[in-house]
């Protein structure tokens, strides 16, 4: 069982995340050199994020990965856009032992980020990691406490904090355009035919136990016979994934977190199911229709829904001010309207011009994930500090899971601060 982390630990924490980082005693001028651990879907992807946000600053010396057809996938990627050919690893471990390695991109399914996490912070490596920090609460302490022991840079994948549309909204708010803010809507809505169903990804017809080590993926999982179900489309199922809680819900109060300057929500009542694909012989896990409300300190709530079946409504946060509000609208739309008090609005309110801004077309900019794989290496190179480190991320995780726990228990969960912990109203 992790030892909790309590308010002090974390300041200590924030000050290691802001202290300067030191490459490698091969001199600033060279390269850092990253070893790359899951090259699945969004994992293949990044590989290019990577060399949008630092080529001149990295090389990826070495990927690893549990099934073969990835790793050949991500090799030829390399040589195309890389320019090199990296070392294979089917055994994180080993790759970890490499003592050429800077630092590390984990990007794996979630329950695996906790061995990986850790073992990634005792190898001495800096680290990225992708949302959820990790599978339950204590795992994320466990990574946490091991980064506080290593001093090492560590990044959360939480990209929104990096992105320019959210820090003007950020900034907006802060200058007190929208007033005082009690309340947030928060939702993600998806959609596909029947034979797309969410997160059901492709299945390679090649894939096999003679090119897939099943264990090592299963890793402190529940054993279990070969699936490739469970192996390519793991969000679906609770050995893997927190389902639309840690894969998706933490993004949005995360963001929310970051933009109202809040932390962990003292309570969570979350509920949903799975009603969209209900065929008797699928045997997903996790809903694909699912709500939570959180009660935050100092009268904030969030109000958060997802739903697979209509998309009407896209992604999106709203802050509602009691002077306006902020909108961010599919991670690309920054909206600001003040409030018209039925038409009569003070003076200060009065004055304050609707604002319409676009990431692209103002900021040249996505989703964020390409500025926040740039801050990462910044941060290793003692240029910036990261914006996401695990202290961040473990309050981001924390979220996700109180609404897992709700949802699995149908009972109202109240977070305990000084303990660190959850209990049941």
């Amino acid at each position: 069982m992790s030892e909790p982390l309590n308010r002090r630990d974390f300041l200590k924490a924030a000050a290691i995340a802001a202290g300067p980082a030191v490459i490698s005693a091969r001199g600033a001028n060279e390269k850092i050199n990253i070893g790359w651990i899951g090259v699945g879907t969004r994992g293949y992807a990044a590989l290019d994020w990577l060399h949008t946000a630092a080529p001149n600053d990295v090389r990826i010396t070495a990927i690893c990965d549990t099934y073969q057809g990835y790793i050949e996938r991500a090799q030829d990627r390399m040589k195309t856009v890389w320019g090199n050919t990296p070392k294979v690893y089917a055994d994180y471990r080993e790759l970890l032992a490499d003592p050429s390695i800077d630092a590390v991109y984990i990007m794996t399914p979630e329950h695996l980020h906790h061995e990986m996490g850790v073992a990634a912070m005792k190898a001495n490596k800096h680290m990225y990691i992708e949302k959820p920090l990790a599978h339950t609460i204590e795992e994320g302490y466990d990574i946490v406490h091991a980064w506080e022991k290593s001093g090492k840079i560590a990044q959360v994948g939480t990209q929104n904090r990096s992105s320019s549309i959210y820090k003007r909204a950020k900034e907006l708010i802060d200058k007190g355009m929208i007033g005082d803010a009690h309340f947030v809507r928060a939702f993600w809505y998806r959609n596909s035919l029947p034979n797309d169903p969410a997160w059901r990804y492709v299945i390679p017809p090649e894939a096999t136990t003679a090119n897939t080590d099943w264990n090592r993926f299963l890793g402190p999982a529940t054993k279990r016979p070969w699936s490739p179900e469970r192996y390519f489309q793991w969000r679906l199922y609770w050995d893997y994934s927190g389902g639309i809680s840690t894969d998706l819900l933490v993004h949005q109060t995360d963001i929310v977190n970051y933009l109202c300057g809040k932390t962990v929500p003292k309570t969570c009542i979350a509920s949903g199911g799975i009603y969209r694909w209900t065929d008797k012989n699928d045997d997903r896990e996790v809903p694909d229709t699912f709500s939570a409300i959180y009660e935050y300190p100092d009268n904030f709530q969030i109000n958060y829904s997802c739903y697979f079946g209509n998309d009407h409504y896209g992604y999106g946060e709203q802050i509602c001010g009691n002077e306006g509000t902020i909108e961010v609208m599919n991670r690309q739309d920054l909206y600001f309207t003040p409030e018209s008090f039925k038409g009569k609005p003070p003076d200060a309110v009065k004055s304050r011009e609707p604002i319409h801004l676009n990431g692209k077309a103002d900021f040249n900019e996505g989703d964020g994930a390409i500025s926040h794989f740039r801050n990462y290496i910044q941060s290793i190179l003692g240029n910036e500090k990261p914006i996401a480190p695990p202290t961040i991320g473990q309050q981001a995780a924390i979220s996700g899971h109180m609404a897992t726990i709700s949802f699995k228990n149908q009972k109202k969960v109240i977070w305990d601060e000084a303990a660190s912990k959850v209990h049941f109203a």
